[in-house]
């Protein structure tokens, strides 16, 4: 169980269930995380402002473990880094193995250790913008922790949600996650060179059960081992920093 968000009531998606079998003990915790996630969404707000103010997007990927976040964003940076300004904030438990690798890449990150917490939050995000010169950047990733659940209820202060589902993974993942899923605003379907040779995943089948929730997110099938499949994700970013900048009014620093 995390020690930050009080992931094992109801509230955060898991089955209801009175704690340490007390009476009211399940209310008194929804109570306490009612009031954790309010806080974290005036920061959130707090976050989002700052961000807005120096004209700079920031995209929350998620995903299970293994998923591959951290090699597409070392394949996004080949890609983008000659136009766009990148700066990535890492979130582990431990180490930073994946803020070294993208540091290799020439690109600032910044490693958030959580401990035991199983997501990123708001107040993290916010310490770790702290470490960045934002008037430096114009897009700015946040690689959450590996977790399907609980980070897709915390905002981060974030302007869109990025969630990936690797081929290896099974296809029914956005209907055994809704939540997750439902909050995205792109499902990227991720290692699809190993497509060849596994007969177990269906793109279709991950899409009906996204289109299930009644999301209507775009669905990408990539490989970071494969530059050329990255054309259509590298196109939706672009078009979502040209959709953002002219709202905030900072002039786009195109290389």
């Amino acid at each position: 169980m995390c020690e930050t968000c009080g992931c094992a009531v109801p509230e955060h998606g898991h089955e209801s269930h009175t704690l340490h079998g007390a009476p009211g003990a399940d209310v008194r915790a929804l109570d306490v995380v009612e009031s954790l996630l309010h806080a974290n969404d005036r920061e959130a707000a707090h976050n989002r402002e700052h961000l807005d103010s120096h004209g700079v997007l920031a995209i929350n990927l998620m995903s299970s473990p293994g998923s591959g976040k951290t090699s597409l964003l070392e394949s996004t940076i080949d890609a983008l880094g000659a136009r766009w300004r990148i700066a990535v904030i890492e979130g582990d438990l431990e180490t930073e193995n994946d803020a070294c690798r993208i540091r290799a890449k020439g690109v600032t990150a910044v490693q958030i250790t959580t401990g035991s917490a199983c997501h990123l939050d708001a107040h993290m995000v916010h310490h770790a913008l702290h470490d960045l010169h934002l008037n430096e950047i114009d897009l700015l990733f946040i690689e959450n922790v590996g977790n399907l659940v609980c980070p897709a209820s915390f905002d981060l202060g974030q302007h869109r949600d990025v969630v990936l589902l690797s081929v290896t993974e099974g296809d029914d993942k956005p209907a055994k996650y809704p939540v997750m899923f439902r909050k995205a605003d792109l499902m990227l379907l991720t290692k699809s060179d190993l497509l060849d040779v596994l007969d177990d995943f269906k793109p279709e089948a991950a899409t009906a059960h996204l289109r299930a929730l009644a999301s209507d997110a775009p669905v990408l099938c990539l490989s970071a081992r494969r530059p050329a499949s990255l054309a259509q994700w590298i196109a939706w970013l672009d078009e979502q920093l040209l959709r953002h900048r002219p709202a905030v009014q900072r002039p786009l620093a195109v290389g």
